[in-house]
């Protein structure tokens, strides 16, 4: 018989098109429990429940069956803590590592909590090894250990050298499951190898060359090797060039460099430059959702910021910053009590000084939000800081101005008094300029500190504008004759 006949698929044998139609309807039954924005219909949700409470347990499986592992675990998310409980035990197997590697951490804890070690294990067992970490990692100490040692020894040992890495670092980050192979080899030797070896991970993208010291000379994506020829020399394919994360460094640093270098999966190096692990782009995906929801909420002093977090440690995060805002808006009201006698002879002044200081405390927070973005995506930093600050000068001055003749027009028009408009005009502009160097100067201190800038800036910008705010109005107007004390 023909070669090519004994590859050619049987006449009955379905097309790609049948196969791709055939392959999985659950997610196109799927869409009809989400709405245009991909979140499930809130009838769905309270229809899960209803067959919960009614004990119908089989119902209630068929349609949460239909769900991706992501839904499921939003699923879980969207329902009260009360409900939770029951819906794992309707679900039970379905309730897979899957599922959990996507829940919401806070709601994770809570049902891992409803687990026994050993059920853990198997489920961390299943996981790649970045995904059981983030499932272990946020256990209690002795819960921890119950469960590494329900553990097979291999996945135990990746485990804890996983858990020995500081938290957030590219160590606690990185799979330990990748595809590595020696510079001589050839390509036939490495697609011989991908097809009989079944301990490879699952998903993929390039293939890491290392030295007999198994440190990574370079790489070879899968698409290269299966268009090459099978007795080319790996080493003759791969790309020497390539990024090298250390295992101690910052995942926001990772996910920088993945954004910078456009990477698909990075190396993992540990201090002697060996080949320890592999960071892919889905990983990182996380990571930047995560950090600049961070930063957004540090901004505001709310903590976590999650609805799913436990009250106590919401309020313990957020009572802090509002004591420490009190203090400071003690001194700006102290400000305010140094002119009293002015405010007393003329009440437009007590009208108009939020003014002046509201828009000077959103200026602020406006320079602010850019100035900790900015060194956050390490796009300000020691060789162009001065130019950043003069910017935000120049922009404060044009703001100031613009800002500074519609106020001090409208307040000499409405109260018919040109001097007061003048005061609130040169007020404005004073202030706006404030506002703008301590936006991009404070978080640049903290930076230089060692501070997380994105932690106490608010704060402090917040104070200085709303104190130069009321001392510049208040004490031009004192100034300028308008007010006798």
């Amino acid at each position: 018989m023909d070669k090519r006949e004994e590859s050619l698929p049987p006449h009955d044998a379905p097309s790609i098109d049948d196969r791709e139609h055939d392959r999985d309807p659950a997610p196109r039954e799927a869409e009809t429990e989400l709405d245009e924005d991909d979140r499930l219909k809130p009838e769905f949700v309270r229809d899960v429940i209803d067959l919960v409470e009614a004990g119908e347990d089989e119902a209630a499986r068929e349609r949460i069956g239909r769900l991706h592992p992501a839904d499921i675990a939003d699923l879980f998310e969207l329902v009260s803590d009360e409900d939770r409980p029951s819906l794992a035990r309707v679900l039970g197997d379905m309730l897979s590592p899957d599922v959990l590697a996507e829940m919401n951490e806070h709601v994770r804890e809570g049902l891992i909590d409803l687990l026994a070690p050993e059920q853990v294990a198997e489920i961390a067992s299943e996981l790649d090894t970045d995904d059981a970490v983030a499932i272990i990692e946020d256990l209690e100490e002795e819960e921890q250990q119950a469960v590494l040692d329900a553990m097979e020894p291999e996945d135990r040992a990746a485990i804890e050298e996983a858990l020995s890495y500081p938290e957030e670092s590219a160590g606690r980050l990185m799979q330990r499951e990748f595809v590595a192979v020696a510079e001589h080899v050839t390509v036939g030797d490495v697609i011989d190898r991908l097809r009989e070896d079944r301990e490879l991970p699952t998903d993929f993208w390039e293939i890491f060359v290392v030295d007999p010291m198994h440190r990574p000379v370079g790489t070879c994506q899968l698409s290269w090797i299966m268009r090459t020829p099978r007795d080319i020399a790996i080493g003759d394919v791969m790309k020497r060039e390539q990024t090298l994360i250390p295992v101690d460094m910052d995942q926001e640093e990772v996910a920088l460099r993945f954004q910078k270098y456009a990477l698909i999966s990075a190396a993992v190096v540990d201090r002697a430059g060996r080949l320890v692990g592999v960071i892919t782009v889905d990983d990182v995906v996380h990571i930047i959702q995560e950090e600049a929801g961070e930063d957004i909420l540090r901004l505001s002093g709310a903590g976590d910021g999650d609805i799913n977090e436990p009250i106590r440690e919401t309020y313990s995060a957020r009572v802090r910053w509002l004591i420490a805002n009190l203090g400071t808006a003690l001194v700006a009201s102290s400000i305010v009590g140094m002119f009293g006698g002015a405010i007393e002879h003329m009440v437009a002044l007590a009208a108009l000084m939020p003014i002046v200081a509201g828009v000077g405390g959103n200026a602020g927070t406006q320079t602010l939000a850019v100035t900790v973005r900015a060194l956050a995506m390490n796009q300000l930093t020691d060789s162009n800081s001065w130019r950043a600050v003069f910017r935000e000068i120049k922009i404060a001055l044009l703001n100031g101005g613009t800002i500074a003749l519609i106020a001090g027009t409208a307040t000499a028009l409405w109260f018919a008094n040109p001097g007061l408009g003048g005061v609130i005009a040169a007020a404005m502009i004073v202030n706006i300029f404030v506002a703008g160097v301590a936006g991009v100067a404070v978080p640049l201190l903290l930076d230089r500190l060692d501070q997380d800038p994105a932690v106490a800036s608010s704060i402090f910008v917040t104070m200085t504008t709303d104190s130069m705010g009321f001392l510049a109005f208040l004490g031009l107007a004192v100034a300028s004759g308008l007010t006798t004390l």
